[in-house]
């Protein structure tokens, strides 16, 4: 059989174990099955909800997080995903698109060329870039609409945005009332310490700060403008049925999350999902085996799984193999050991026999420690259901 890039649809109909490897496969169950979920939740919350698309980042995936209509908004981190997105927005599907980093100029030409298809709204946490939309508009040859933005907040992640402290907060705000080149659509902040959670009770308690501090900081606008203040993370996601805050009439609350569809080992690491809810595996095959060091070689090395950690030991974990991770890795090497499970670290590990447990020419497929990165690296996903065949494969968007 060709294992050629281009031949990836012969695969359909073959198990996962037919499958090259290191491939990406997706448990289409799973993932309909943990979009249904969130959906459900939000609708029960009475929230909006704006998925991300940053994980798999295809237009099947994206159809089923915006329940094929039901939602009509996104975020996206890069201009390839807003490219991938426009068909969406040409079938009506789409009608709102957040460019998901504080922008840039480099970023301004063709974000101002795909609002001809879809609306953009854009991210900002710093005065100057008012100053490189308004240079742009004075440079364009016709008096562009005003852009839809957001003030993005840092809640406590330290990554993006205006502390919620910071008095140049209220310098943003008067900045952006008084240009005539944007309109101020919201304030959005992301929760991604909270992937450091361990209990629901944890995680309801950033999302209930993260909303309380987007509503303290609505009160620096003055009026009764419309706003909308988008909070949340897959982790907080995950409880937004807690939400108890009481919102202002004038603010529409707004969930957004990417990781949900797939979930990974650092999800589980959480306590919010089971190991059941993940839906990503990647394949691989045992190359060697090494008695004298209690180890094993497999053909899945640091391009294909990324070296993120958590609070599971190492950087993957054999499928049904429990006690062993992925310990070390090099470019296309994975080494996997024994290891300790969470919380047991004063335990004395059980011997287990390298050679008992794998063999050369053996077939596994690992569980990642985060799928958004470690999906990345792949050119094609293997779709499958509850039986591992393959039943489709999807093609996701590349590069930025």
């Amino acid at each position: 059989m060709d294992f050629g890039l281009e031949n990836h649809r012969t695969f359909i109909g073959k198990k996962v174990s037919d499958l090259p490897s290191p491939s990406l496969v997706l448990s289409l169950p799973v993932i309909k099955r943990n979009v249904e979920k969130l959906h459900q939740d939000v609708e029960k919350a009475g929230v909006a909800f704006r998925p991300h698309v940053k994980t798999l980042k295809s237009t099947e995936v994206t159809r089923l997080m915006l329940g094929n209509g039901k939602f009509n908004k996104t975020v996206a981190s890069t201009l390839s995903e807003i490219r991938g997105l426009l068909p969406l927005a040409i079938e009506g599907i789409l009608e709102e698109v957040l460019y998901g980093l504080p922008v840039s100029s480099g970023v301004i030409p063709l974000l101002s060329e795909y609002r001809k298809s879809v609306k953009i709204l854009l991210m900002i946490d710093h005065d100057k870039q008012i100053d490189l939309l308004e240079d742009f508009a004075k440079k364009s040859a016709d008096a562009p609409a005003p852009w839809d933005i957001f003030i993005k907040l840092d809640v406590g992640s330290k990554r993006a945005g205006v502390p919620l402290s910071s008095e140049r907060l209220q310098k943003l705000i008067q900045r952006a009332n008084e240009s005539s080149v944007v309109s101020l659509y919201g304030l959005y902040c992301h929760a991604g310490h909270s992937y450091g959670c361990k209990t629901q009770e944890e995680a309801a308690g950033i999302l209930a700060d993260e909303v309380n501090g987007v509503i303290s900081a609505a009160k620096l606008i003055v009026g009764e403008q419309k706003l909308t203040l988008s909070v949340g993370a897959t982790p907080t996601a995950h409880v937004v049925g807690t939400l108890q805050t009481a919102i202002p009439s004038n603010v529409t609350l707004e969930l957004h999350a990417g990781n949900f569809p797939t979930n990974d080992l650092q999800q589980v690491a959480t306590g919010l999902v089971s190991i059941e809810d993940q839906a990503v595996r990647i394949t691989a095959e045992v190359c060697s085996v090494y008695p004298e060091r209690n180890e094993a070689l497999i053909n899945a090395g640091t391009v294909a799984l990324s070296k993120e950690a958590g609070a599971f030991p190492g950087f993957g974990n054999p499928v049904g193999k429990p006690g062993w991770a992925i310990v070390r890795m090099s470019q296309e090497h994975g080494i996997i050991g024994e290891v300790q499970a969470p919380g047991s670290k004063n335990a004395e590990p059980e011997r287990r026999d390298i050679e008992a447990n794998f063999e050369i020419g053996e077939k596994l497929t690992l569980y990642i420690q985060h799928s958004c990165i470690t999906a990345a690296a792949f050119h094609v996903y293997y779709v499958v259901d509850e039986n591992d065949v393959v039943q489709d494969t999807w093609v996701p968007w590349k590069g930025w």
